[in-house]
């Protein structure tokens, strides 16, 4: 199944792009793409436990079973000032 990964703020330097495509096996987890993520952009890796996940407009779990065809999206943590 293919998703589509969009990346945020300071995240777009760490992987050097807005958005890919990601090819994932029928029954993977937000989990399982963070990992794959994180191995094809070891930049990631620093932020692995503070990384918001959404799928859609939903921040969801690690353990949350991906559909062809979402659209997942990584954010830093929020900041306020």
């Amino acid at each position: 199944m293919l998703v589509t990964v969009h990346f945020y703020s300071y995240f777009r330097e760490l992987t050097g792009c807005g958005e890919i495509n990601e090819t994932l096996h029928s029954g993977d987890t937000l989990g399982v793409l963070h990992d794959q993520l994180m191995a094809r952009f070891p930049r990631l890796v620093t932020m692995r436990k503070s990384t918001l996940l959404a799928v859609g407009v939903e921040y969801q779990t690690r353990d949350y079973l991906l559909r062809d065809g979402d659209e997942v999206s990584l954010f830093p943590p929020v900041q306020g000032g």
